[in-house]
């Protein structure tokens, strides 16, 4: 089949969809009041995730999106604790003790950027302040550029189940036109150190679509990550984004793949992965059959959420720390993102939130066809009518005639059902954006769908 009418068809733009409504339709009418009683009415038996956002790093990788910024003081860092202290006493205080955390994440940023004492502490403040389920999974994004043997100690000392390196690409050309300098012993001397350390779980995140990245240079990042024997990874399309993210004008464009290039690059590297035993997971994970995301995703309880594909099945997702995000049962919240401000309102208040949505029944029924069509190709009728009795008709009919009315038949009617073809599913997030009711209204810019 000829992919290339459809790639310039459905390159556009669309969201991620690891939220549905997306953060740029979230406003100041949830503020951190609202935040409270939400927290205040979490149910005794609730799960909870627990996300700690640190937002610096001692180096700028150009081709980074996420909030954060350059320091080679600590200092800021720990000033920036006395916060995320403060704020996780003045949660715990709201939340229930009988709910149990199951899952904690140290995002960034680079967390392992810390001093080990300062994440041992901050684990106990964690620990102090909520109950902790016996078979909780800690997991953290390490930059291999920041560790040496105490950090790997105070990482082991803490619990930490899962290490999640971000590699991107091997290849030193590639690494110097994004700023991401990080040779493979370096990488596969953390992973030996954590796993000498009892870490039963490794993940890896690669990256295609990157400036002088090609088939070669891809496949062979590709090669010496599989050589590390990861349980997991993911692979993510560079969104290249220099309207939102001043640093990536750094990227010169000219050295970035097309939109066939890119593809392709996608294609060859899923290509090497399941041929190396991985199953894939929604458009850009893969696991080994034993790990608990592909059984996730084998017996339908798969997620998505704002870390991506998950087996996080939490009640409630609590963030910590500037420009994090929480979702619980009655929407979604956000802290401002700007560490001052951040710092200064949980000082005055123990919160940070700056804004947020509150959820109607049509929106979680529209969350939960996208989060389907995101993690399972596909959105059973039956469960969306069971679930959403009083909108399901109405959301079952737009999918009806999408479906009729695609001509490159992307999804199909079946089962009483809607269900992506093969050619379809590399356009998830174009399908998951006909089910989206707030797109056509935000002026928010996104990256390419591909």
């Amino acid at each position: 089949m000829n992919i290339q009418p459809l790639l310039e068809k459905y390159s556009a733009p669309v969201p991620r969809y690891t939220s549905y409504p997306t953060a740029p339709h979230f406003h100041s009418g949830i503020d951190c009041g609202k935040y409270a009683r939400w927290l205040s009415m979490l149910g005794k038996g609730d799960r909870l995730s627990l996300y700690l956002h640190i937002p610096y790093c001692d180096r700028l990788c150009w081709f980074c999106a996420c909030h954060t910024k350059h320091t080679l003081r600590y200092d800021p860092i720990a000033t920036y604790l006395l916060a995320i202290h403060r704020e996780i006493e003045t949660i715990g205080s709201l939340v229930s003790r009988e709910s149990r955390v199951t899952a904690v994440h140290f995002g960034g940023g680079s967390p392992t950027m810390l001093k080990p004492e300062d994440m041992e502490a901050l684990m106990a403040k964690l620990r102090s302040s909520f109950t902790f389920a016996d078979d909780v999974e800690i997991s953290v994004e390490m930059d291999p550029n920041d560790l040496d043997e105490a950090r790997y100690d105070g990482l082991a000392a803490i619990g930490m189940t899962r290490a999640s390196l971000g590699i991107q690409d091997f290849d030193p050309k590639v690494q110097q036109s994004i700023n991401r300098i990080q040779t493979f012993e370096q990488t596969r001397a953390v992973v030996e150190a954590m796993r000498a350390r009892g870490v039963r779980s490794v993940n890896c995140d690669l990256l295609y679509g990157l400036p002088h990245q090609t088939l070669e240079t891809l496949e062979n990042t590709v090669r010496q990550v599989l050589s590390l024997d990861p349980d997991r990874l993911a692979l993510f399309g560079y969104a290249h984004v220099p309207w939102m993210k001043k640093h990536q004008t750094m990227i010169d464009e000219a050295t970035l793949p097309d939109l066939s290039g890119r593809f392709q690059q996608m294609q060859h590297a899923a290509s090497l992965l399941t041929q190396a035993g991985y199953e894939p997971i929604g458009i850009d994970h893969f696991a080994r059959p034993q790990d608990s995301m592909a059984k996730a995703a084998a017996n339908g309880t798969l997620r998505r959420n704002f870390q991506g594909y998950t087996v996080d099945a939490a009640e409630a997702l609590i963030g910590f720390g500037a420009s994090s995000i929480g979702q619980l049962p009655q929407g979604y919240v956000q802290n401002t993102a700007a560490t001052g401000e951040y710092q200064r309102m949980v000082e005055e208040g123990g919160l940070a939130v700056q804004r947020g949505i509150a959820l109607s029944e049509e929106d979680r029924a529209r969350a939960s066809m996208i989060e389907s069509i995101m993690c399972r190709f596909s959105v059973s009728f039956a469960a969306l009518r069971k679930a959403f009795p009083a909108v399901a008709g109405t959301l079952i009919g737009e999918a009806r005639d999408f479906a009729a009315g695609n001509p490159d038949r992307l999804c199909f009617i079946a089962d009483d059902a809607l269900v992506l073809t093969e050619a379809g599913k590399p356009f998830a997030r174009v399908v998951a954006a006909v089910f989206d009711s707030y797109l056509a209204t935000g002026k928010a810019r996104h990256s390419i769908a591909v």
